[in-house]
């Protein structure tokens, strides 16, 4: 799990045992600085004593993102009551002095582990926290968890709207859940001073290519066609679409490339035109964008 943590407390200073003449300074006051979780909790709460484990090893692995704020209520009544707590585990994450999320019971640790990555992410005032979420966000997301990676890149983008690896990664979002109309539309929505930036170019990019994969046709039959016919250059063409549209972008490009060696003035040019599209679709570094561009250029300077 990537450290959302810009901060480096110490661990004693993650984790306190709170009470009611304490909350003010250890949840209301110290929430204006860094994300704060309340655990409601009691001795003889069963669900307590698997969660709260799970909890402090989720803020400590933070390493200063969040701290967290242990209340047994037998104890201390008094803000149990205001925020309603009526049964436990309850847990509270404060922000700017104000409760922002929460949630009752015990949850799994794959839920507590993104419980607290988002807050660390709403928190995350210094630049390496907020790199580091973004990270975090990207990797949920190749993982499938697109709701998660969609909450991850909000919470930055609440704090720092012209991020513009995080708008990105919210455009890819939605692109993965196949809402391109969303997907433009949040892109179009960019502000102006990352409009134009690499990061928006991709996914613009990305947008562009699954527009044209939707009018491609299966895989199975335009290889087919293509098969029966390699002179067949719409039908190798849209066999790339389909393929990058299928994530099989090296298979893609390698049809381009086909055509492009065949007739590289093909229909204007397309084949050379879609060939950069999904170049910039890509990292800069990918290997698929780094020998295709070695082979194009090789072809055009034979």
């Amino acid at each position: 799990m990537l450290e959302l943590g810009a901060n480096t407390a110490p661990q004693g200073d993650l984790i306190k045992e709170g009470s009611d003449a304490t909350f003010i300074e250890d949840v209301v006051e110290a929430s204006k600085t860094v994300p704060v979780i309340v655990d409601f909790w009691a001795p003889w709460c069963g669900p307590c004593k698997t969660l709260g484990p799970a909890l402090e090893k989720a803020v400590n692995a933070a390493k200063g993102a969040v701290k967290m704020v242990k209340i047994d209520v037998d104890q201390h009544q008094g803000y149990a009551g205001q925020l309603r707590v009526q049964s436990i585990p309850t847990v509270y994450a404060f922000w700017q002095g104000q409760p922002v999320d929460g949630f009752q019971g015990a949850v799994p640790g794959s839920q507590i582990d993104e419980f607290v990555k988002k807050l660390a992410a709403m928190g995350g005032g210094a630049d390496e926290g907020l790199e580091a979420a973004v990270e975090e966000a990207y990797s949920v997301l190749e993982e499938g968890d697109i709701e998660s990676a969609t909450e991850i890149f909000q919470a930055v983008l609440g704090e720092e709207p012209e991020n513009a690896k995080a708008y990105a990664g919210l455009v890819s979002c939605y692109i993965a859940a196949e809402k391109l109309d969303e997907a433009e539309a949040v892109l179009n929505g960019a502000p102006e001073s990352i409009s134009q930036s690499a990061e928006l170019d991709a996914v613009r990019a990305q947008i562009a290519l699954a527009r044209q994969a939707e009018n491609a046709g299966p895989v199975a039959e335009l290889t087919a066609a293509v098969e029966a016919n390699p002179a067949d250059h719409q039908a190798r063409f849209d066999l790339a679409n389909a393929l990058a549209a299928h994530g099989q972008t090296q298979e893609a490009v390698d049809q381009l490339l086909e055509i492009f060696r065949r007739d590289r003035e093909w229909n204007e040019g397309a084949a050379k035109t879609q060939l950069f599209q999904i170049f910039d679709a890509l990292k800069p570094n990918d290997p698929v964008v780094l020998s295709g561009r070695r082979k194009l250029s090789s072809m055009i300077f034979a």
